[in-house]
């Protein structure tokens, strides 16, 4: 059997990788190294760049569901590749936050947010039910969509915080636009949620927004 002619290739991506870690490599490399995990007999760089052109970049590649991977055309290896990939990057920052006083860890759970929600092409709310120790006790994307039912989802909100026995909420929502600049219905919700939760004895620390572009906290803009 003839030698992998690609074999030298990726022996050297990975030595860069193992040597440098994920920044000695392109974002192209990542994901030729990805599809190679599928397809180890076949040159995956064209195919790399093609999609992340298609895509616009490897956090919403990695992000695409399943369906509209099928569309472009992959394989089911290669699908299983990119999603392992993003499912073992999420659960990596996942571990970060877990069993941590949130508020002490503000940059490992803007890293979490970013990852989890920052190129979804659908905006999503999600919240962070937290307890007397600021330890998370639940993370609950809680709805899909704008955030212009306020009163509906501000029931849910609080009554899921009782449920829980949560005296703490960190609410995050992502702008698929990429900016993450908080809207006017994004600022009446958070301060429409906080006054509502302070009748209850839960507190808002804060309303994080993220986008392609970076991210916001509402608290450190000083509009809580």
């Amino acid at each position: 059997m003839a030698d992998n002619p690609n074999k030298g290739h990726r022996a050297r991506l990975r030595t860069r990788l193992f040597e440098g870690g994920e920044k000695a490599l392109h974002d192209h490399e990542l994901v030729e190294y990805l599809l190679a995990l599928a397809i180890p007999r076949r040159d995956t760089k064209g195919q790399a760049k093609e999609l992340l052109a298609k895509f616009g970049d490897i956090g919403r590649l990695l992000n695409a569901d399943a369906d509209t991977l099928r569309r472009e055309g992959l394989s089911e290896g290669v699908i299983g590749a990119l999603k392992i990939a993003e499912a073992s990057a999420r659960r990596l920052l996942e571990t970060r936050i877990e069993g941590r006083p949130l508020l002490n860890n503000f940059q490992a759970l803007g890293d979490y947010l970013q990852a989890t929600m920052a190129h979804r092409a659908v905006e999503e709310v999600r919240v962070l039910f937290l307890n007397a120790k600021n330890m998370l006790i639940a993370n609950e994307a809680m709805w899909s969509g704008s955030v212009d039912e306020s009163a509906v989802h501000i029931r849910e909100v609080i009554a899921r915080a009782i449920s829980l026995g949560a005296t703490g909420i960190i609410l995050a929502h992502n702008h698929p636009s990429g900016d993450p600049t908080p809207s006017a219905q994004d600022i009446r919700l958070t301060r429409e949620l906080t006054e509502a939760a302070r009748h209850m004895k839960i507190t808002v620390h804060d309303h994080v927004i993220v986008a392609g572009r970076g991210r916001t906290s509402l608290r450190a803009e000083g509009l809580i």
